[in-house]
C-alpha cells in the first residue's frame, strides 16, 4: 500500500500586480500528524476567492497576511481521516480554513461539520459557505432593503453577487445587476431573474443605471470598485445605502488605488458607505446558513459552481478571478 504524501502551494513571494506561479511554491512531504485536540483533513474541494490576493500583502487588513513560505490561506472542505478530538470522527466531513493542500491538520474546534447527504460538498463553500454568509448579512444587515427598493450590485455572475441579487428579490426588492458579457448578462437576467442587468464590456455603465434606475439606487452592493463604484455614487437615492464588500478591480494595481470622486453624492443624498467583513458575524452562521438552505430547498435560489480539477493548476486557476473568466464560485477539486 502506498503512503500517502501532501501536496501544498506556498507563499514565495508578495505578487507584484497579478500573481504568477513563480509567486508560489509546490511540494510533496508526508502526510502531517494531528496531536491532542486536532483532526486530520484530506481537502476534497478548495475555495479561490478574490480576497486571497489581499491576504499576499505585506500589509495591514481585517486578517494578518500570510507569511512567506507558509501554506497559502484557503478555505476548504473535506473528510477527518484521523481524529484526536472527541468533537469529531473519522469520516465526518468539516470545512474551515484548511489551505491549499491535499491534507490539513486543524483544531477540531475550528471546524464545522457539514452533512453531504443533505448538500453537495462545493454548496458548502458557496451559497452555503462564505460566499452566501457574505450575501446574507452583508446585503440584509448592512444595506437593510425594505420591499420596492432598488438594489444594484456588481460581479453579478460572481459568487457573492449572483446570491445579493437574489436574496434581495426574494425581499421584495427590484434588482439590477452589472456584469461583463453577454453570456453572464444572459444568466444574470434569464436564469437568476433579475430586473434589469448592464454590461460593463459592452455598455456604458452609468447611462445603463440612470436607465434602469430612473428613480435612483436605494442599495448598491459594490464588489468592484473603481469606476463601477462612482457610476452608482453619481446616481443615489436618497438615504441610500452603499455596501462596500470587495474591489476586484483594484487587487492587482501597482499604483494608487482608484477610489471614490462622487463620495460626496453621500453628503447630498443623505446616504451612508459601509464596508464590512464576513467573519464579524460567525456566530450567526447558523442563521444565514439556515435562511439559504431553505431558500435552495424551496427553489427560490440557484447557486453556480465553477469547479476545476486539480491541485497542480492553482497558480493559473486564481488569474480567472480577476481576468472575468470564471463564473460562479470558483474551486478546485483537489481529490
Amino acid at each position: 500500500m502506498n503512503t500517502p504524501l501532501n501536496r501544498r502551494w506556498t507563499l514565495q513571494a508578495r505578487p507584484v500586480g497579478l500573481p504568477k506561479r513563480s509567486d508560489f511554491g509546490w511540494a510533496t512531504l508526508p502526510v502531517p500528524e494531528p496531536e491532542d485536540g486536532q483532526v486530520l483533513v484530506r481537502t476534497h474541494y478548495i475555495s479561490l476567492d478574490p480576497a486571497m490576493r489581499g491576504w499576499m500583502n505585506d500589509a495591514r487588513s481585517y486578517v494578518p497576511p500570510i507569511k512567506l513560505n507558509d501554506v497559502m490561506r484557503a478555505g476548504a472542505v473535506g473528510e477527518v481521516v484521523a481524529s484526536r478530538s472527541p468533537a469529531l470522527k473519522e469520516g465526518e466531513c468539516v470545512v474551515g480554513m484548511l489551505g491549499m493542500q491535499d491534507y490539513a491538520v486543524a483544531d477540531a474546534k475550528s471546524l464545522t461539520k457539514v452533512d453531504p447527504s443533505l448538500a453537495p460538498l462545493p454548496l458548502y463553500l458557496s451559497a452555503l459557505g462564505m460566499p452566501g454568509m457574505t450575501a446574507y448579512f452583508g446585503l440584509l444587515d448592512v444595506g437593510a432593503p425594505q420591499p420596492g427598493q432598488t438594489v444594484v450590485v456588481s460581479a453579478a455572475s460572481g459568487a457573492v453577487g449572483a446570491l445579493v441579487g437574489q436574496i434581495a428579490r426574494i425581499k421584495g426588492c427590484r434588482t439590477v445587476g452589472i456584469a461583463g458579457g453577454p453570456e453572464k448578462c444572459a444568466y444574470v437576467k434569464d436564469e437568476l431573474g433579475f430586473d434589469a442587468v448592464i454590461d460593463y464590456k459592452n455598455e456604458d455603465v452609468g447611462a445603463g443605471l440612470t436607465a434602469a434606475c430612473p428613480n435612483g439606487i436605494d442599495v448598491y452592493f459594490d464588489n468592484v470598485g473603481g469606476e463601477i463604484l462612482d457610476a452608482a455614487l453619481a446616481r443615489l437615492a436618497r438615504h441610500a445605502r452603499v455596501v462596500i464588500c470587495g474591489a476586484i478591480s483594484q487587487y492587482n494595481a501597482t499604483g494608487a488605488w482608484v477610489g471614490p470622486k462622487n463620495y460626496l453624492s453621500l453628503l447630498v443624498q443623505h446616504a451612508r458607505m459601509e464596508g464590512f467583513v464576513v467573519f464579524d458575524y460567525a456566530t450567526r452562521y447558523p442563521e444565514g446558513a439556515a435562511a439559504m438552505a431553505g431558500w435552495l430547498h424551496e427553489g427560490k435560489l440557484k447557486s453556480k459552481e465553477d469547479i476545476v480539477d486539480g491541485l497542480q493548476t492553482f497558480p493559473e486557476t486564481l488569474l480567472k478571478l480577476f481576468s472575468g473568466e470564471n463564473f460562479g464560485k470558483l474551486i478546485i477539486k483537489s481529490i
